[in-house]
């Protein structure tokens, strides 16, 4: 891919600087409206049945993202949706299948900060549960941005952090590791902007690359921010498609733990 597609980086990038590029390239103002790109709409079995929307574009490059063709590492594919479009077709998904879940998935959803808070306002008026599935580190950047996310009632946020540590971080990422804190004081500023840990709030924790060591180190840190926060760990592990082999090859990760697409789990790639 060209830069233009990818926005390649190099090691240590600072993610809140390629936060900017990225929403140069995923969003536009259309009447006064924030726009994002979609890469598609679509129903997933995760969380017992969800209608997901994937956006293009995230600020993290990890090494075995399984959007990356399609999503997470390229900027120019896809389709512009506002808010209520994007809204319509998740609703769309909900009542066809029956769910009773939607989220925004493959990208960073953060990025596009007003596109994002007008999709919460939205399914505020309805029933549903809105995940929002995020890397945390424009949440954690900036306070006010989780007292804006805290005030919708549909919305529970799972931050998805790279690792246990900052080496592990920046191991998955390529990212300044100083900025794996920053996912954790995401977790501490919706804590503090009201949303319940558990339950409108809780850590998702890549670990395949993780020693137990880390683990606990890391429950240790959560628990400081709050006691119900290592309690709640959604545990991550590296699915093995066929293109998520290609990019840890070409990354030269190699995890501890992965799966194969059919659940089997393999120790080693």
């Amino acid at each position: 891919m060209s830069g233009l597609d990818s926005l390649d980086v190099e090691a240590g990038y600072d993610p809140l600087k390629l936060s900017e590029k990225v929403r140069e390239l995923v969003t536009k103002r259309v009447d006064g409206v924030e726009e994002r790109r979609y890469y598609r709409f679509r129903r997933d079995r995760w969380y017992g049945g969800i209608a997901t929307g994937d956006v293009v574009g995230c600020n993290l490059r990890c090494g075995m993202c399984w959007s990356w063709r399609s999503a997470s590492h390229v900027m120019i594919k896809g389709f512009y949706c506002s808010p209520t479009q994007a809204y319509r077709q998740l609703l769309n998904i909900v009542v066809k299948a029956g769910f009773r879940m939607v989220r925004l998935s493959g990208g960073e959803p953060t990025i596009s900060r007003e596109h994002l808070l007008e999709l919460l306002r939205l399914f505020d008026n309805t029933e549903l549960e809105f995940v929002l599935e995020t890397n945390g580190l424009l949440i954690g950047y900036d306070p006010e941005y989780a007292r804006e996310i805290s005030k919708h009632k549909c919305v529970v946020v799972r931050v998805s952090l790279k690792g246990c540590s900052r080496e592990e971080f920046y191991k998955i990422t390529l990212a300044d590791p100083r900025y794996f804190d920053m996912q954790l004081k995401a977790l501490e500023n919706l804590v503090e902007a009201g949303l319940e840990p558990c339950i409108r709030v809780y850590p998702a924790v890549m670990l395949s690359f993780s020693s137990s060591r880390e683990y606990e180190n890391l429950r240790s840190r959560l628990a400081e921010i709050d006691p119900m926060l290592e309690k709640c760990i959604d545990e991550e592990y590296v699915i093995l498609y066929p293109h998520v082999k290609q990019l840890l090859e070409k990354r030269k990760l190699k995890p501890n733990i992965a799966y194969r697409p059919d659940g089997i789990p393999e120790s080693m790639i």
